[in-house]
């Protein structure tokens, strides 16, 4: 197989694999009240049947990542699209809500395997002058995955229940494998012969959930326990990376690149002030405003369309600007467009909700791709896996924080209610708090994506 021919396979296996997970996500929130009702479910649990799924992806992504690069990137992509297909198809049978949760821990597994492989396997093929462009179609995927996922998710709840998103993604799944065998020649395995840390990255998934388990307890004592145990956890695994001989994870890059370390530090923020949007609106536009799934998914496609529409220009941009300045200008419209959402309330008009959507989605846009193609170009070839594991885990555990901030003002306000009437005004208040925070916090991430330094 020729280079240009190679470049347009693995573009299209990495585009169909990043569209994959997004809509998955993003088609479960607009199913979220339907699988409440079937299962009696309070705010709380139903927060898990989302989060499970972001926690153990988070937990596994860099594990992989290093693996991928000792063993082969093909190998590891492929092991997961598999995991990913199988789950679908078990979560679209679940039988109640431990059991959906359970399916979509392994869904997770599945995702972390794809979301440390996928990045790493583009930016491999595609020489620095033309990275930034397939980056940006990468990006576009997540977000046409991000955008479809309301609307067909909405129509599939309302017309064939939720369990067919589930399916849906079954035959997606089966599509990408054989073309994995088809036409996908190569393994990438820049690190091949290196040990494994199989000990750091033990520490490392144990630490982390308890963080973010503890998290969404609080404010519970064992909350706080867990929170505490997983930061000594953490400062353990710093230490024990510093000193092993092939690292889970290269701290030293950390240290010594300001660009790649506040490139990922911007990338967290963004996505704890940012994820929980889509949960939220879900949930306000079926409860408060009483549409139905199909209706509140045509609504929530306005923000992911307009990133999937600019996500190509901004990794244009990138490749020609600074990309500290593209995403530092996305991230300061992403803060405009939380704000109005601190008002959200009963009489909110539908057409200031898809007005501000539309705001965020095109701040999401200047911001993802510039990052991403920042991180990446700020590496040697030898640590695409754990450049692109890193952004994921960044990614994946700030939308965990986010859902664990949700969680967090929904225990605090609503406890184990469930949201019916009598309770709405609670969760608008819960609501306000929460976008306040996420304002405040993407406020911040400007300023760490400002301060990352010259990449050109």
């Amino acid at each position: 197989m020729n280079n240009h021919s190679l470049k347009k396979t693995v573009l299209l296996i990495a585009t169909l694999s990043a569209f994959l997970t997004p809509f998955m996500g993003s088609s479960i929130n607009i199913a979220l009240p339907s699988i409440g009702k079937e299962f009696s479910m309070s705010a709380v649990l139903l927060s898990w049947v989302a989060t499970s799924y972001l926690l153990t992806a988070a937990l596994f992504l860099l594990p992989f990542g290093r693996a991928a690069d000792i063993y082969g990137r093909k190998k590891i992509f492929t092991l997961g699209i598999l995991l990913y297909s199988i789950s679908s198809l078990m979560c679209g049978f679940s039988s109640g809500a431990v059991s959906l949760i359970l399916c979509r821990i392994l869904q997770g597994v599945g995702s972390s395997m794809i979301f440390a492989t996928g990045v790493a396997i583009v930016t491999s093929v595609f020489p620095v002058g033309e990275r930034g462009k397939a980056l940006g179609i990468n990006a576009a995927a997540v977000y046409l995955g991000l955008s479809l996922g309301p609307f067909l998710g909405g129509l599939l709840t309302q017309h064939l229940g939720w369990r067919s998103i589930f399916f849906l993604n079954v035959p997606l799944g089966v599509m990408v494998i054989i073309l994995i065998f088809w036409k996908l020649k190569g393994e990438w395995a820049e690190a091949k012969g290196e040990k494994y840390d199989l000990f750091g990255s033990i520490i490392y998934s144990l630490s982390l959930a308890a963080i973010m388990y503890g998290f969404s307890i609080l404010p519970k004592i064992p909350g706080v326990l867990l929170i505490f145990s997983g930061i000594i956890g953490i400062l353990m695994f710093i230490k024990w990376e510093g000193k092993v001989q092939s690292p889970v994870f290269e701290i030293n890059i950390l240290r010594t690149n300001k660009v790649f370390a506040f490139s990922n530090l911007a990338a967290l923020i963004n996505y704890s002030a940012t994820f929980a949007i889509a949960f939220l609106l879900s949930l306000y536009l079926q409860y408060i405003k009483g549409f139905n799934p199909q209706k509140a998914g045509i609504i929530l496609v306005a923000q992911p369309l307009m990133q999937s529409l600019f996500s190509p220009l901004a990794g244009r941009l990138s490749d020609k600007f600074e990309p500290r300045i593209v995403a530092s200008i996305g991230m300061g419209l992403t803060v405009a467009g939380l704000i109005p959402l601190i008002f959200l309330n009963t009489t909110t008009s539908v057409l200031f909700i898809v007005a501000d959507l539309f705001l965020l989605g095109f701040g999401f846009a200047l911001f993802s791709s510039p990052n991403t193609n920042a991180i990446m170009s700020s590496v040697s070839k030898k640590f695409y896996g754990i450049a692109s594991g890193t952004l994921s885990t960044m990614r994946l555990i700030g939308m965990t924080f986010s859902m664990g901030i949700t969680m967090l003002i929904f225990a605090l306000f609503l406890g184990k209610l469930g949201i019916v009437p009598e309770h709405y005004p609670l969760f608008l208040r819960s609501t306000k708090i929460i976008f306040i925070i996420c304002a405040f916090l993407c406020l911040g991430g400007t300023f760490a994506s400002l301060v990352r330094g010259k990449l050109h």
